[in-house]
Parts: C-alpha cells; structure tokens; sequence
C-alpha cells in the first residue's frame, strides 16, 4: 500500500509521531513530506510554507486514483486542505477529517 503522510508544523521539533513515523517510512516506505513554516533546521530542503493548493497538486495522489484521503488538525487548517483537495477534483466523500482546537463557541 502506498501512502503520503503530509505534516505541516512550524518547527522540527513540534512534529508529534515524528520517531513512530520515521520507523513507518523505514519499515513500510510510507512517503512523508514535512513543511515547516517558521523554523527550518540547517540544510532543511523541505518544504517550508504552509499547506496550499499548489503544494497539494504537488504531493496528493491523483484524483483519478481516488485515494481516501484522512486530515486532522485545527479547524481553519482541516477547512483549507479539504477545499484544496475538493478544488483538485477529489471526491469529498472521500476526505475524512478530525478538528481539534477551540470551536469558536
């Protein structure tokens, strides 16, 4: 099975599972792709910009394949990608999601 787990954070270091998904690409090939927006480490050649449309059509697997497609995070954050995805033509039956953080209530 192939994956793409993509991770946006500010820095490294505040990227949970880091270590459960280093062993996930070791042992499984799982592909991660990271985009840190504030703070990059020396000789960073990630990503380094918050998730877009762009950086989607860049990294997501194909409309066309369908994928299931699983996004968790703060609301504004699960909101953006699911439109971007929904934009690049996937299946919003497709797109589970998870939000976490204040509900604005």
């Amino acid at each position: 099975m192939e994956a793409v787990d993509g991770n946006a954070t500010r820095s490294l270091s505040e990227v949970i599972y880091r270590d459960e998904l280093a062993r996930m690409h070791e042992d499984n090939g799982l592909d991660i792709r990271f985009t840190l927006t504030r703070q990059q480490p020396a000789g960073w050649d990630g990503y380094a910009r918050r998730v877009d449309r762009e950086l989607l059509a860049e990294i997501v697997f194909p409309s066309e394949a369908r994928p299931l497609t699983y996004i968790c995070g703060p609301t504004g954050f699960v909101e953006a990608v699911s439109q971007g995805l929904v934009e690049l033509g996937h299946d919003p039956l497709r797109i589970r999601t998870e939000r976490f953080g204040a509900t604005g209530t």
